[in-house]
């Protein structure tokens, strides 16, 4: 049976932990100059209406990396634009190409791309969801603190689709999860309640990222005006001004804590410059990670 990846409430926490460990043998065997061939004559499509630097190119260098080889399909390169149904798009596909990786604006396309293809679909990103980004994210957790449990996770800022993926990450693993977010921004309410029906998680909802962040180990932000929402960007500002991640919040956390963003970075809004290029940042290695957890989620689904 193909596996697709369209959300995170779709892998167990052992399939979770399971991408986690191939994910961190990978990097290692990178760093030692270890090649592989594993997907040697396999082709993986990526199909984007959204631009893209770290997803398009990480996923593209695991397919190289691996032997594979990637098809880059921008939406209106393809008949998608001029009218034709995700489904007879994703039959054609499904027989050309060995998995799709999709990042688009609606999930219900992605869902129905996966409906109907024979290979498996990848969740690149949609509006709702960014399940690969978090899965990178908590690579990243589990290499500077040791883990996920029992240390305090934060999140800043908008309640998007990379929030979403966390509460549902959090939900299959078990880890307690803060969102600071202003009150218009929360986190859609349906993806909470999917998320406290499927695991017995602490997700704590605030308008007061001071009041969040005290003690936390980990403190994650994002831009405030997601792709498609460019329009909102000088009012969410204004609202999401006492939201910046900024020296004067980072004292309120453990002395230890880290700072993640999954990049690009608006400097002076949602984080400081002094932060983001400051001992606490770990956004660099975070996005390296982006590959080498690609590099795992490929070799899962068609490896």
């Amino acid at each position: 049976m193909k596996k697709d990846i369209l959300t995170l409430l779709g892998l167990s926490a052992r399939e979770m932990e399971d991408l986690f460990r191939m994910a961190i043998r990978l990097k290692e065997e990178k760093k030692a100059g270890i090649t592989s061939s594993a997907l040697s004559g396999k082709s993986l499509g990526l199909l984007f209406d959204k631009p893209s630097t770290r997803t398009r190119i990480s996923f593209e260098a695991a397919m190289i990396q691996l032997g594979g080889t990637s098809v880059f399909i921008g939406a209106s390169d393809s008949q998608i634009s001029r009218g034709e149904p995700a489904r007879d798009t994703a039959r054609v596909l499904s027989r050309y190409l060995n998995a799709l990786a999709i990042r688009t604006f609606s999930q219900d396309l992605l869902d129905e791309f996966a409906e109907f293809s024979t290979i498996p679909v990848i969740n690149a990103l949609t509006d709702r969801y960014h399940p690969c980004q978090v899965l990178s994210d908590l690579m990243t957790v589990i290499e500077k603190k040791g883990g996920y449990r029992e240390i305090k996770i934060v999140w800043v800022g908008d309640g998007n689709n990379v929030a979403h993926s966390w509460i549902n990450a959090a939900a299959v693993l078990g880890f307690d999860l803060t969102l600071a977010c202003p009150q218009a921004y929360m986190p859609d309410a349906q993806v909470i309640q999917d998320a406290r029906k499927r695991g017995k998680t602490n997700i704590v909802l605030t308008d007061d990222p001071v009041k969040a962040v005290a003690g936390a180990d980990v403190i994650y932000t994002d831009v405030w005006a997601s792709m498609g929402q460019e329009r909102e960007h000088s009012i969410r500002k204004t609202i999401f001004k006492p939201f910046c991640v900024n020296e004067a919040l980072l004292e309120k956390a453990e002395s230890d804590v880290i700072v993640m963003h999954c990049l690009p970075a608006h400097r002076g809004e949602e984080i400081s410059e002094s932060v983001l290029e400051g001992p606490h940042s770990v956004v660099w290695d975070q996005s390296e990670n982006k590959l080498h957890m690609h590099k795992a989620i490929l070799l899962k689904c068609i490896g």
